[in-house]
């Protein structure tokens, strides 16, 4: 998440040379609109086109309502805002509250050019790309712990000019939706309104706009693969969830195929648990509206910084309760019937080849903040009591015992006794890391080749950052080489082409070039990607804990 951040403040470190005075236009149908973008370098570019209506005033934390009119001329050559932001919980350490306060001011977020008014998609495109071109289309959603991040923040120029590059030429979408207290906000109240889960809601809305538009792009509607990594990878298998499974809009699918980096199925309580109706009560409380009869309204009423201060008063992601998020998606019986990994399990998720993979180091980035945790015991009392309050003390005591208590075995993993930052640290990391991405995705592969063996699938473990001081191969490692690509080496090489073959021909190793890399149910084996070379890794490590969780994950809600 950490690295997140970093990519927010600077979305387009890697463009370069001016674009042109007068560039490319697309004229759209749903809604009618003329799209006028820039060109640099052989890529198209087309940012801030609206899919939806401003979900601002009577529309705020209401589900997206598509445009009903034509928009006239849409100059899409500027950067697309983005949707409020939920940078740093306030924490007990003074460094990190100056920066919670100052990154949480709407004033900073005017800055960093956020605001309500977000719902767009960006398209970027080969430059000469024309209505008839039929190229496959990648479908991004960022992360960011579903409290932070923007399509902004992810040019995908880049992909487009390495796809040009290597024969595969994609057209690449962006799609910007609400997070934080704007698109998760949980409560019986929210249920009852029918305005749960807005966040998948407006992904989903987005599938939809590049099914009626993407062919003016150059694009084809019926080859669609969506792609996220963290909350964007989770957010892939809910779209995957979304509606039991039902993927189709006008009786076509929305898409075909996806690819999740480090992130698949999260348990998680209903919308109207107790977590999460404490804290839609906090909001609503730090808004002004605990004695509103209709506390929802209120907060749909209030002004923009009396809200954005209200939903942002919470425990974040970078803090002390880390994994325990207060914005997620949680089931909501309408969209999202069930828990995910309930829904996996019942075979309620449309059918999909897909990839999915997770960095070695997962949870580094989320234990970094629990440096009161010197103990066994204490470690014990931290995930009953801040990460899963429907456990017992038994299962977390049973869960915590099949990691030893020795910094060897810990996360980073393979470092031996060093970089543990405090008593504790690497056991936490190795845990966090596994509970909610690396075995995790393995309770997915086993599920899903069981129930449906017919339905490709391959996994991977990256290794590359090996050796970084106390985070190793961490969470959000991987973008700088597999989003942007822009390391020359064997990983952002062999991976782009990887996917670029697998979006071509839902199987990554057609026309790749490389290595062979076997479907996950043969022989349940990753490809392990290092810095300069990959391997194949048979995923069975750290089973004693995968045994302990998959037996209790009834009770390993969060």
């Amino acid at each position: 998440m950490l690295i997140s951040v970093l990519f927010f403040f600077f979305p387009l470190a890697l463009a370069a040379p001016a674009k042109r005075a007068s560039g490319p236009t697309v004229t759209i149908a749903a809604p009618a609109a003329t799209v006028i973008g820039s060109s640099t370098s052989g890529v198209d570019t087309f940012n801030g086109i609206p899919f939806a209506q401003p979900p601002t005033g009577s529309l705020r934390l209401k589900p997206p309502q598509p445009l009903t009119s034509a928009l006239g001329t849409v100059t899409a050559t500027g950067t697309a805002k983005a949707c409020p932001q939920f940078f740093f919980q306030v924490d007990s350490s003074l460094p990190m509250d100056i920066l919670s306060m100052i990154l949480d001011l709407p004033i900073f977020q005017t800055v960093t050019n956020a605001g309500e008014d977000c719902l767009t998609i960006n398209v970027n495109r080969p430059t000469g790309t024309t209505s008839s071109s039929k190229l496959p289309v990648l479908f991004w959603i960022f992360g960011g712990g579903f409290e932070l991040g923007s399509a902004l923040t992810y040019d995908g120029a880049s992909l487009v000019a390495d796809s040009i590059t290597q024969g595969k030429p994609i057209i690449f979408v962006g799609v910007n939706y609400r997070v934080g207290g704007f698109g998760f906000l949980p409560g019986s109240e929210i249920l009852a309104d029918g305005s749960a889960n807005l966040g998948l809601l407006d992904q989903r809305l987005g599938l939809k706009w590049v099914a009626d538009n993407i062919e003016a792009f150059g694009g084809d509607p019926e080859k669609v693969t969506i792609w996220g990594e963290s909350a964007g990878a989770i957010s892939v298998f809910d779209q995957m969830a979304l509606y039991d499974g039902d993927n189709t809009y006008n009786g076509k699918a929305l898409f075909r195929g996806g690819i999740m980096n480090s992130g698949s199925i999260v348990p998680a309580d209903t919308v109207d648990c107790p977590k999460g109706q404490g804290v839609y009560d906090t909001v609503v409380r730090n808004a002004g509206c605990a004695s509103a009869s209709d506390t929802l309204e209120c907060l749909r009423g209030v002004d923009y910084t009396t809200y954005l201060d209200a939903a942002n008063s919470v425990p974040g992601i970078l803090g002390y309760n880390s994994a325990a998020l207060s914005y997620l998606p949680r089931p909501d019986g309408t969209a999202l019937t069930d828990s995910p990994e309930v829904l996996a399990e019942q075979g309620k998720y449309a059918k999909v080849p897909f990839i999915v993979g997770d960095q070695e180091d997962e949870g580094t980035i989320f234990a970094l903040f629990q440096s009161n945790i010197t103990t066994t015991a204490e470690l014990v009392s931290y995930l009953l009591n801040v990460i899963f309050h429907d456990a017992t003390q038994e299962v977390i005591e049973q869960l915590v015992a099949s990691y030893p208590d020795d910094a060897s075995d810990g996360s980073p993993f393979r470092t031996s006794i060093f970089n543990e930052w405090y008593p504790q640290f690497k056991r936490l990391a190795a845990i966090l890391g596994d509970l909610t991405f690396t075995l995790a995705r393995r309770e997915f592969l086993e599920i899903s080749s069981a129930i449906n063996p017919d339905v490709p699938s391959w996994s991977y473990l990256a290794s590359y950052d090996y050796g970084t001081p106390i985070l190793g191969t961490f969470h959000g490692s991987d973008l700088l080489r597999v989003f942007y690509g822009i390391l020359p080496n064997y990983a952002s090489a062999s991976i782009h082409s990887y996917y670029f073959s697998f979006v071509y021909n839902l199987d990554p190793n057609t026309g790749s070039g490389y290595m062979n890399w076997p479907q996950w149910s043969a022989g349940q084996q990753l490809m392990n990607f290092y810095a300069t070379s990959a391997t194949l890794l048979v995923d069975d490590f750290r089973s004693d804990s995968y045994n302990v969780i998959v037996s209790n994950i009834a009770s390993l809600h969060i």
